[in-house]
């Protein structure tokens, strides 16, 4: 027997299954997702009396459950604070990650090191670990909470651990100390080199950290529901709570309004997808 055509049956065999593997886990993924869809577009005793029914099954197709969740999550309110929260975020701990990321590699003493050592350290700790004694110091005793600020500074704070261990390896794995040697001989300083230099040539990486940070200050709900009371300030995830009464939920009203959520970062995703599985792989190097 030919041992050539046993070894392409073997591999196109192996292919085949890896291949129903991944569509399996395409479906399970996207099954959710397709299910919110469709959802959103049924009646509220559609939903109840069939959740899992398609909507050729239904008598009725309607759009005023988007109509009714724009209104009274007070979209455009809370779709700024999100954008403002977002951003603010983002902008800052992209910014200082880069800065400190940059000063650690090309600074190789003990202080960097110590200072890098428990950063990496810090990221074991869970959350939950410290959200109560955070609100007794933030609320109780320095009563700056129900602030955008406070939260901004909160997600900085918490995403910089993460992002300067990124930038690090990225740094670190690609970008050639001669190029800022080079530059030190045509007279820039540190600054310009850096901002100049530097930060251009952290493009993968920068937008790696731009869609893994805003997604998590996006869709971050247990943070700004300690942090946000006032329903003025309340970000899109927590004013997707008002479709909730005490003895019963309007799910039609929800699922439009979680679609409403997510519509603008998946968007943002879809812009930036080809620079972030590059930024991942680049920026594990150590």
């Amino acid at each position: 027997m030919n041992h050539s055509s046993i070894g392409g049956t073997k591999r196109k065999v192996t292919n085949a299954l890896a291949m129903a593997g991944l569509i399996i886990i395409f479906i399970a993924y996207m099954f959710p997702f397709v299910m919110v869809v469709i959802n959103s577009l049924k009646e509220k005793r559609d939903i109840i009396k069939s959740p899992f029914s398609w909507l050729f099954t239904i008598k009725g197709l309607s759009f005023d459950n988007f109509v009714k969740a724009f209104t009274q999550m007070d979209f455009l309110n809370a779709f700024k604070n999100s954008l403002i929260v977002t951003v603010c975020s983002t902008v800052l701990v992209t910014l200082l990650a880069a800065m400190l990321a940059y000063y650690i590699v090309r600074h190789n003493n003990k202080i960097s090191k110590i200072t890098f050592a428990l950063m990496v350290a810090s990221m074991i700790i869970p959350f939950q670990a410290i959200m109560i004694p955070l609100v007794s110091i933030y609320g109780g005793t320095l009563n700056v909470l129900n602030h955008r600020i406070t939260l901004i500074f909160m997600h900085t704070g918490f995403s910089m651990a993460m992002s300067v261990f990124m930038f690090h390896g990225f740094i670190k794995g690609n970008i050639p100390i001669a190029l800022e040697e080079a530059a030190y001989i045509d007279g820039c300083t540190h600054t310009q080199t850096f901002f100049k230099i530097v930060l251009p040539l952290l493009k993968p990486i920068i937008s790696t950290m731009v869609i893994l940070n805003s997604l998590a200050f996006w869709n971050d709900y247990l943070l700004p529901s300690l942090v946000l009371t006032d329903k003025e300030l309340l970000t899109l995830p927590l004013s997707t709570y008002s479709f909730y009464g005490t003895y019963s939920a309007d799910y039609g009203t929800i699922m439009a309004g979680l679609l409403l959520c997510v519509i603008p970062i998946l968007i943002l995703y879809v812009i930036l997808q080809k620079q972030i599985i590059g930024g991942v792989v680049s920026g594990a190097v150590k």
